[in-house]
């Protein structure tokens, strides 16, 4: 009978006798519980363990039986047997109790290695299970025939590894799984599906997406703690967080969530094994998926399938155990043999980087090393040319590229510079070519224990080698100031005639060189330590310990010329020369054995004269000759002395204050220092140090008396064409169809005007003016145009300042070129020509024509944009006066001008900057805001204040309905007056700052004393109290639009001269939201009614006095002023972003009572509009929509078409529509769009399907005003109604 059970009996008053079970609480050898229920029990007859509850319930039955029997001698009355399977007994409640209630948690795991058929077990083996085949030594032949046609030799060693691995059972110690990856149908499911029949019932089926997305029951799957998991049609090329599958690999403790049960921790045993027809994606070179995952490849070769078939059926059913035994002695041959092993086949099909680092490879490797500046030029101009979707900031960078480098300094010394951030030693083994992944494991290996094998140098007292080779050498005793006794030439011993143990100074050979380590440790002082791991990496030579006994002497006889070493070799490492009547100072302690040993001509050498005259590099077009000339050998006919020739005419442009930027010739310039036969690592090393563009672009300062022209330019493969005109209707475009350099230089002289120029146009012309030909000319546009980045190589530090200004810029409306001609009512054009095709010469004038348009609407816009650019005037104006240091013109960026006139040409505002604790009040500066906000918390980049999320740019709160009388309270200027309270850039420019925010109300309010007596009076110059309204308009909105640039800098995510780092929760922003939550708590307190929030402004339903004067206060007291901006008779509130409403006071209108307001775009569209609330009359306008895409729009005109017949006409990205009744010659709007498999396809524009289309232009042309399909517009005005008809009466509403 089992340990935990006892067969009781009980006689009941009726004489009846009860047989029933007792189970015993103690610790059993039989019965194992887990997570306080029921886990296994043991089968004798089986000789297993088994955790199904039936087997309990038959096994005490039987005893319960057996024991009936032998009592029918006993008793002459009735007996009963309670027994487990009769729930009415009681039984079955009573053994739930007693695992759950009355046992402690006793088990061990189960199935913990596999049980072949032919292996006898007992109760410690823990099994509940044996496969059904025995493992043995037998014929695989079937199984080799199948895989060495499947997979190559080494591929199969990677199977047979790791079902060797499974099998002696130390794959629960490997941290490693199988993936076997490949296209469908080469064989990857077959050895899966072998590899499942060969552990069945010991392994469990998963899904890796489920892991990768941390769902609550992912680990469900691995309850029973298999040995094998399996997942036959993985994704793993979009899994962007591996740490789940990495533990599970890896054997941790990983927490399991099953359903209805308890959480609890496990290790899992499991080794796991993947197909997928899609590569592993590798984040970076760190990543835990590298040094875990083996991937296994198919050959691609087929088996004929009645062979197949044949062979499979055979292992399945002959050979699983000859396999298994196969495979455990190849495991067993080198347990370790892919420790070391790397995908980096996988790495080069799914990481950017490690592609990049291969693309660099021969520089890298030529160089054994690189310095960040350099790399991350080579990276940016990689991820430009490979289109990486995704690039690393330089942060991430910085770190992911020492992945790839042995080592990596923060400084060292190049000759007499200082070099930052160095990487060395770089790891090309990574990169091995040629050669089996075998091989490649393998020379790691070697490399590893040659590494943990280099010797340290072994220092003792010892007879001194330099004594022995030196002494002849003239040689005399210090006095005791410890300088020497003696002039050398009265000087008659040699080093044999002392005593080496003192202090003494002797004269060697001048090739004798002396490199001295001085590294110091964390506290300053010198270190041993750390100077012996560093000089032990240097040529064996023999060494000696200084006086200090820290430092470290080693010593060469120098082949090459000394008298042109630099001193130091490194911050830490000098290099002594003895030369003339110098000597070395020297103490005999402790010494190694080795001899004086030659060293190369490898040291760095000290800084030589310029050999360029500057008189012949004038400018950057002289300079890029220069280095063109060296590129062609046309000075010198090998690559060293044309490298050096670069170097010092770049050097010197740079040391003489000349503007210039050839950063676009790196690649050219690297690439041929690469190609040097003898100097490669010279060459790229000086290549590293060349200033390849100077500090400060020039300054362009444009005489007013100049013309104004407008500009637009097109390049295509085989066209360059440049468009202008000069201001004024009565001037015609100019064009210039492949204009050349000369040509450009003439345009140049002119105030060039264009739109978004700064980023496109000017680059463009920079460089023809340089000598771009027409094709380099397609590479710069192609490479500016697909950068997603704001700082790319096609762009010339040069070229921003070529032009008068950039009105997307300066607009404070930033949409494109083609939507403002809709706005504007300006013809609408698009080519329609493809950007990457060469253009046919016949379509030339076609081009030209869409180019005059494009110049014609930029002089229309900057027309209609001047209130904006004579603001961009009176900035660069103020920034003149106040920061006179740095000449400003309406060219530069209204964040630049703005940071001049608040920080004075400070470079490094940041060191007075103060950070505040918003949650404390705590200041950086040590004194403390007493309206601080207790409770506020910033996690995970979400704030929550008082049970809710704040937001990240302000607080919005909504609660939609119908509400009368809304009054809405706006704060003046939120942001800024937040900043001012924070004091967020210290006190002086927080004052700066202040000012500009001030003097903007003094000038709304005429306030001229105020204003005049601020910033030294500096506003005297552009205003005076006699101005008429036009012109305060205009310097109160100049004035708005510096101090509202600020607040957007102080959130950026670039770095700015107003981005404090440690502002990560956007404390200006944040410190609005909470006050306008803490507001809206407060109020509701006051039993008030709060309606909207929307960032600076609270609407409130029929509000008390006490409560306006509360809101009042309140914001007084935070340093905010509120103002009552609007007051609604009616306000129907859809969501936190749309609202209509019908106004009886309005700032913004000129407090005009009655009129109608809305918000969003479902009743702003004016036909909706007015039917629904103005009445006005409908005009043609308010039936033209405009649509824009990020693709590309086509009306398909395909009404009297067969049906599956299209014919598209090309309209852009953007137009203005109108719907037209169907039969009427209108067409489907639809958009260009991209498949799941990349094809090219079309979808109806959003808002568009079931309607036919003409463009609105078309409309009137053709006069089809009358074709207008209305029921488009009643559509949209029925659910606009229904909408509002949600909240309340509509009737009511609108009445």
């Amino acid at each position: 009978m089992v340990d935990f059970l006892r067969i009781s009996t009980r006689s009941t008053k009726k004489g009846i006798v009860e047989v029933y079970p007792k189970f015993i609480v103690g610790k059993s050898s039989d019965l194992m519980i887990k997570g306080g229920d029921f886990y296994a029990v043991w089968l004798e007859e089986r000789g297993l363990w088994s955790t199904d509850e039936q087997d309990v319930i038959d096994l005490v039955d039987k005893e319960l039986d057996n024991y009936a029997k032998d009592c029918k001698n006993k008793y002459d009355d009735l007996i009963i047997v309670r027994y487990m399977w009769d729930s009415e007994s009681g039984v079955i409640d009573m053994w739930h109790r007693y695992c759950q209630k009355q046992m402690r948690d006793n088990y061990k795991p189960l199935d913990t290695r596999l049980i072949f058929s032919n292996q006898e077990t007992t109760k410690k083996d823990y099994a509940s299970k044996r496969l059904n085949y025995p493992l043995e030594s037998g014929d695989y032949s079937s199984w080799n025939e199948l895989v060495s046609i499947l997979y190559s030799p080494e591929e199969k060693r990677k199977i047979e590894w790791a079902i060797g691995a499974i099998v002696t059972g130390q794959s629960k110690e490997i941290s490693k799984f199988l993936v076997f990856y490949g296209a469908p149908g080469t064989g990857k499911s077959t050895i899966i599906e072998i590899i499942q029949k060969m552990f069945d019932g010991y392994y469990c089926v998963f899904k890796s997406v489920a892991l990768a997305s941390g769902k609550e029951f992912a680990l469900e799957p691995f309850k029973n703690n298999p040995l094998v998991a399996i997942e036959h049609d993985a994704d793993f090329s979009h899994i962007e967080d591996n740490t789940q599958l990495n533990s599970l690999v890896a054997h941790e403790k990983m927490v399991v969530n099953e359903k209805h049960k308890s959480l609890y921790t496990q290790k899992f045993q499991c080794f796991v094994i993947s197909g997928t027809n899609k590569y592993v994606k590798i984040t970076d070179a760190k990543s835990g998926i590298i040094r875990r995952l083996i991937d296994v490849r198919p050959t691609g070769n087929k088996i004929p399938y009645s062979n197949y078939i044949k062979l499979f059926n055979t292992i399945i059913n002959s050979e699983l155990g000859h396999v298994a035994w196969h495979c455990k002695n190849i495991f067993e041959e080198d347990p370790h043999y892919y420790d070391a092993y790397e995908p980096t086949l996988m790495m080069g099909e799914s990481n950017d980087f490690y592609n990049f680092v291969l693309d660099a490879y021969t520089v890298f490797k030529n160089e054994d090393g690189t310095t960040l500046k350099a790399a991350w030029e080579l990276y940016k101009r990689y991820c430009e040319d490979a289109k990486v979707p995704y690039p690393y900031s330089m942060r991430v960078f910085k770190s992911e590229l020492k992945n790839y480098f042995n080592s990596f300094e923060e400084r060292v010394r190049v000759g007499e510079d200082w070099v930052r951030s160095c990487y060395s030693g770089f790891k090309s083994e990574m990169f091995v070519k040629g050669v089996t992944d075998a091989d490649t494991i393998k020379a790691k290996k070697e490399n590893k224990k040659e590494d943990e094998n280099i010797k340290l140098i072994d220092f003792d007292i010892r007879p001194s080698n330099f004594d022995i080779s030196c002494k002849d050498c003239p040689a005399q005793y210090s006095n005791d100031e410890g300088t020497p006794l003696k002039k050398w030439n009265n000087v008659k011993t040699t080093l044999n005639d002392i005593d080496t143990s003192k202090l003494h100074y002797v004269k060697i050979p001048e090739n004798h060189i002396v490199i001295d380590f001085d590294l110091k440790d964390e506290t300053g002082n010198k270190s041993f330590d750390k100077n012996l791991e560093e000089a032990s990496k240097w040529p064996k030579t023999y060494a000696e310990l200084s006086k200090s006994g820290a430092g470290i002497h080693l010593h060469y006889i120098y082949d090459g010329d000394v008298s042109k070493l630099n001193r130091l070799y490194s911050e830490d490492i000098e290099i002594k020369v003895f030369t003339g009547n110098s000597s070395l100072r020297r103490k005999l302690t402790k010494c190694n054995a080795e001899t004086i040993n030659h060293l190369g001509d490898v040291l760095p050498k000290r800084k030589e004269k310029a050999m360029l005259n500057f008189d012949a590099v004038q400018n950057e077009k002289a300079l890029r000759t220069i280095i063109t000339k060296n590129l062609n050998k046309e000075y010198h006919s090998a690559t060293k002395p044309s490298v050096d020739f670069i170097f010092k005419a770049l050097e010197d442009a740079y040391n003489n204050g000349v503007n210039y930027d050839v950063s676009d010739m790196y690649n050219t310039i690297m690439s041929f220092a690469a190609g040097s036969t003898h100097n490669a690592q010279y060459c790229i090393r000086l290549v590293n140090k060349m200033h390849f563009r100077s500090d400060e672009p020039s300054s362009v300062i444009a005489s007013d008396e100049l013309p104004i022209i407008f500009l637009d330019v097109e390049v295509f493969p085989n066209l360059f064409l440049v468009n202008w005109k000069k201001r004024g209707n009565e001037n015609k475009v100019v064009r210039m169809i492949n204009p050349n350099s000369k040509e450009i230089e003439n345009i140049l002289k002119y105030r060039i005007i264009g739109f978004n120029n700064r980023r496109y146009d000017n680059h463009i012309l920079y460089a023809r003016f340089i000598g771009y030909d027409n094709q380099q000319l397609f590479e710069l546009s192609q490479n500016i145009v697909n950068s997603k980045s704001k700082i790319n190589g096609g762009m010339f530090q040069e070229a921003y300042n070529l032009s008068y200004t950039d009105i997307y810029d300066y607009s404070s409306k930033k949409q494109s070129l083609k939507k403002w001609e809709i706005e504007l009512g300006l013809h609408h054009q698009e080519l329609g020509l493809p950007w990457d095709k060469p253009v046919p010469e016949s379509e030339w004038s076609k081009v030209a024509a869409y180019c005059d348009n494009d110049v014609i609407s930029t002089e229309a816009v900057f027309e209609a944009t001047q209130p904006d650019f004579e603001a961009r005037e009176i900035l660069v104006a103020l920034a003149n006066e106040l920061c006179p240091s740095i000449h400003s013109t309406v060219n530069d960026t209204t964040n630049q001008l703005t940071g001049r006139i608040i920080f004075r040409g400070d470079k490094k505002p940041q060191e007075q900057f103060i950070y505040t604790n918003l949650a404390t009040g705590e200041r950086s500066d040590g004194t403390k805001d007493i309206h601080c906000f207790n409770g506020y918390e910033y996690k995970n980049g979400i704030s929550t204040y008082l049970g809710e999320e704040v937001g990240e740019g302000g607080f919005v709160w909504a609660a939609p309905g119908m509400y009368p009388n809304i009054i809405t309270f706006d704060v003046a200027s939120m942001h800024p007056h937040s900043a001012i309270a924070l004091d967020l850039f210290g006190p002086v420019y927080t004052k700066n700052f202040k000012d500009l925010v001030d003097i903007r109300i003094f000038v709304k309010h005429h306030d001229w004393d105020k204003v005049f007596s601020m910033m030294n009076g500096i506003l005297r110059k552009f205003i005076n109290e006699n101005a008429d309204e036009a012109a305060i308009k205009r310097l109160a909105y100049a004035l708005k639009i510096a101090i509202n640039s600020v607040y957007g800098l102080t959130s950026a995510h670039f770095t700015n001269l107003f981005k404090d780092p440690r502002n990560i929760d956007n404390i200006v922003a944040k410190r609005g939201a909470l006050f306008m939550c803490q507001l809206r708590h407060e109020i509701e307190d006051m039993g008030g009614t709060v309606v909207h929030i929307k960032t600076d402004s609270i609407k409130v339903s029929n509000p008390t006095e006490e409560i306006k004067n509360y809101i009042l206060n309140k914001g007084k007291e935070f340093g905010y002023t509120f103002e009552i901006e609007s007051i609604y008779q009616k306000f129907c509130l859809v969501n936190n972003a749309v609202y209509v409403a019908k106004c009886s006071m309005d700032k913004e209108n000129g407090d005009k009572a009655g009129h109608w307001t809305a918000t969003g775009t479902q009743f702003q569209i004016p036909y909706v509009f007015k039917k629904c609330f103005t009445h006005e009359k409908i005009e043609f306008k308010d039936f033209c929509e405009t649509k824009e895409v990020k693709t590309s729009i086509y009306l398909d005109m395909n009404e009297n078409l067969p049906e599956g017949e299209h014919s598209l006409k090309f309209i852009g990205k953007v137009g203005l529509f109108t719907p037209i009744k169907k039969g009427f010659g209108g067409g489907e709007l639809i958009k260009e769009s991209k498949k799941k498999d990349a094809s090219i396809g079309y979808d109806a524009v959003t808002g568009t399907k079931d309607y036919r289309w003409l463009e609105s232009e078309e409309v009137v042309k053709q006069h089809k005003e009358n074709d207008v399909d209305i029921s488009y517009y009643d559509n949209l005005v029925n659910t606009a109604i229904k909408t509002i008809s949600t909240y309340g009466d509509y009737e009511w509403f609108v009445s």
